[in-house]
């Protein structure tokens, strides 16, 4: 994944889940919102019963990035990024596996209308708050332009099962990752990290990002050497 793939999906965090929010969160899902990984069963078991009976829930993934040159005559930092993020929405239950005695988190099973206006009131409330939202802004720093939004339901039709459970992915054009001698945050992605609240998940992780890349010292050029018999080919002309 580039860099900035891995960033946009960050920014996406900060959004869904504000650092400092303790009630006013911008979806259903509340603080039930996490980063490459699905809830946990203690996720669920600490969290405050409310008054449904399962518990909606957020997980950003970034699915996978393209760099593609602008043309075949294009410099090496002339290209067209892009990358798919991916958030799954489902209403999460503690379920149990009587085979082996233990409990995992799963969607709920089967087809329920009222559950499925709080899911998709959810997903639409994902894409507000990250294209269209003033708190959005962040995300739209570094996620230039949508191209596509895709959203499907799971399902296994052979089994005859359908979970409270949906995947939207999101086809986004991005800047290409600034190459450079620096250490540490470079382009859009350092002009993230500075926007991003003191104390942020997203910051935190962008720091330990930033330790992983080492600078580079370019040894100075210090002799030029011409080879006068190095002309034209035989035969070939100036014009």
């Amino acid at each position: 994944m580039t860099l900035t793939a891995e960033a946009v999906r960050l920014a996406a965090m900060e959004v869904l889940l504000p650092t400092g929010a303790t009630d006013a969160f911008p979806t259903l899902a509340r603080a039930m919102v996490f980063d490459s990984r699905q809830a946990s069963v203690a996720d669920i078991d600490n969290l405050a019963s409310g008054d449904l009976p399962y518990t909606p829930v957020l997980a950003l993934y970034t699915e996978d990035s393209t760099v593609e040159a602008r043309g075949a005559a294009a410099d090496v930092r002339d290209n067209y990024c892009q990358m798919t993020l991916e958030i799954v929405g489902e209403l999460a239950v503690i379920a149990r596996d009587e085979d082996i005695g233990a409990t995992y988190v799963d969607a709920v099973a089967g087809s329920d209308p009222e559950a499925r206006l709080v899911l998709s009131a959810m997903m639409a409330q994902v894409r507000k708050e990250l294209l269209y939202s003033e708190r959005g802004r962040l995300f739209r720093r570094i996620a230039t332009h949508c191209d596509k939004i895709e959203q499907e339901s799971h399902t296994v039709p052979e089994l005859g099962l359908r979970f409270q459970r949906e995947f939207m992915r999101m086809t986004l054009t991005i800047a290409d990752d600034e190459l450079s001698d620096e250490a540490g945050l470079t382009g859009r992605i350092k002009t993230l990290y500075d926007a991003l609240p003191a104390g942020s998940y997203a910051k935190a992780k962008l720091t330990v990002l930033a330790t992983h890349l080492a600078g580079e010292t370019r040894t100075n050029l210090t002799e030029l050497t011409v080879d006068p018999s190095a002309g034209p080919a035989a035969g070939a002309t100036l014009e």
